[in-house]
């Protein structure tokens, strides 16, 4: 067990640093678009606005990039919680059947972007294994298995898949697939460049006024008039916009990776080199780095909200625990990011006059938040092929939610409760 502490950043930085960007001497007074945000969604928004030759400002409260889009697994799926029979019930057959196709498309459309614009950031179409953590979590993706897009495997089989006896089987699906979200933002900024974005770090966007064709951005820096907004903060959406902070739960996930290790000791626990995942309801999710030295290993950790180096520990404890061959690797990094999670476990995309959205993608956002952020960035153009099924559902909120999570410690128990259960 190490003494020294694990780096408090995330493991993706050490290859691609967030790019050192400055911020204008003064802010454009005037601008076709303000993107607030600059992770995944944010960042394909304005390159779509940008390349069809608006006028585009980022604004971020932080660093550019040093939200959740650079903090995460770099796992892709289909990003679409809900299963068909619970869409169904709650919008219709038609739309259910829309959304579901939405989920799909995000993930060809990363794959697309990232080869059509020669991103290097170690995509690969390697497929994850869902791991079920009970009997009856196995039984229900035995009744999604088709075996085409979907691989049911069963217990005696699991190591082919995993290097752990602690699931009772799962399932393979071979769409999913993993790339580094640190290369992947890099690459997207340097086109943003070249498109001719303005960027503004460190400069939060403190209100938003509708005035007559315009909305004006109030920062600490200056006022930007703007023919549209896109609002691009998911979980780290704050006081800007009452509206959509009480439709978003900022919920931390956290994240460590192992020291560089000998990959004979790391490829027998990944042997197809897939992504991994389990099916509790507080899930853990894990893969080999992009050059199968470490072990990357994700979840939630605690009831509330804690610090990085408690959560390498309790992280580190649940991973040895699947793995034991890792009680004598080290923890090198250890970080945090806050996910959105919504109230019906959808993405949502829409507009509110001249201030457009696109958030919540409850944990699985790489794809989600990278095609919804294309898709938002057409629709301010005013193109047909800007529309989504997931701007058809109502974006819920509940009575008394104003945007801090007060009932979140309560809710992670009773999970956890379940979990141990086996309910």
């Amino acid at each position: 067990m190490q003494t020294a502490g694990p780096l408090a950043t995330p493991y993706w930085w050490d290859a691609s640093p967030l790019r050192a960007i400055e911020r204008p001497a003064s802010l454009p007074k005037q601008v076709d678009a303000v993107v607030i945000g600059s992770g995944y969604t944010g960042c394909h928004a304005a390159l779509v606005l940008a390349r069809a030759g608006r006028s585009v400002l980022m604004l971020d409260k932080g660093r550019i990039g040093e939200g959740c889009s650079t903090r995460n697994g770099g796992q892709i799926s289909h990003s679409i919680k809900p299963g068909l029979a619970t869409l169904t019930r709650r919008h219709g057959a038609e739309t259910a059947a829309a959304i579901l196709a939405e989920g799909v498309a995000s993930r060809g459309f990363v794959e697309r972007f990232v080869d059509n614009e020669a991103i290097a950031c170690d995509f690969r179409p390697c497929g994850r294994f869902h791991a079920a953590a009970t009997p009856r979590a196995f039984e229900d993706l035995a009744r999604l298995a088709d075996g085409d897009r979907i691989t049911l495997v069963p217990r005696h089989r699991q190591r082919e898949e995993l290097g752990t006896d602690a699931y009772h089987g799962g399932a393979v699906f071979h769409d999913h697939a993993a790339l580094d979200p640190g290369r992947y933002h890099a690459g997207l900024v340097e086109r943003l460049i070249g498109a001719g974005v303005t960027f503004a770090p460190h400069t939060e966007a403190l209100a938003l006024e509708e005035r007559p064709n315009r909305v004006a951005v109030k920062t600490p820096h200056g006022d930007v008039a703007a023919r549209d907004v896109m609002l691009a903060t998911n979980g780290y959406s704050g006081r800007l916009s009452p509206w959509h902070r009480a439709r978003i739960l900022p919920v931390g996930s956290y994240v460590i990776a192992t020291e560089a290790l000998d990959p004979a000791l790391v490829s027998p626990l990944f042997p197809t080199g897939r992504i991994a995942s389990d099916s509790r309801r507080v899930i853990y999710y894990y893969r080999p780095s992009p050059d199968g030295r470490r072990v990357i290993f994700g979840g939630r950790v605690s009831a509330g909200e804690t610090d990085p180096q408690s959560a390498a520990r309790r992280l580190r404890s649940v991973m040895v625990g699947l793995f034991p061959e890792l009680a004598g690797a080290k923890i090198s990094h250890s970080w945090m990011g806050y996910v959105g999670y919504t109230f019906d476990a959808l993405a949502h995309a829409g507009q509110r006059g001249r201030v457009h959205h696109a958030m919540g993608y409850c944990g699985s956002g790489v794809g989600m938040a990278s095609y919804l952020g294309h898709k938002a960035g057409l629709r301010i153009l005013g193109r047909p092929e800007g529309e989504t099924a997931l701007s058809r559902p109502d974006f819920p909120t509940r009575p008394l939610y104003l945007g801090r999570p007060w009932f979140l410690p309560a809710a992670v128990e009773t999970y956890r409760l379940l979990d141990r259960l086996g309910v």
